[in-house]
């Protein structure tokens, strides 16, 4: 999990919008294997806290739990 305060102060950032300024990235992870990612971004810095992250988390586990992802 990724939780970017101010996306012009991350090396290597690619935005995917150019009001982005911070950003949080949390991966989807199924039997040790990465799936994808949850990014979501945000035009205010700062505006992710730990609770935003903690409740994206359980959102990322009971997709996990629902979705019969392919093995490939």
């Amino acid at each position: 999990m990724i939780v970017v305060a101010d996306v012009h102060d991350f090396q290597g950032h690619i935005a995917c919008d150019d009001a982005s300024r911070s950003e949080i990235v949390i991966p989807i992870i199924k039997e040790n294997r990465l799936i994808g990612v949850l990014d979501i971004d945000s035009p205010l810095l700062k505006r992710f806290s730990e609770d935003d992250r903690a409740g994206l988390q359980k959102i990322v586990d009971i997709i996990n739990e629902l979705v019969e992802w392919p093995i490939m």
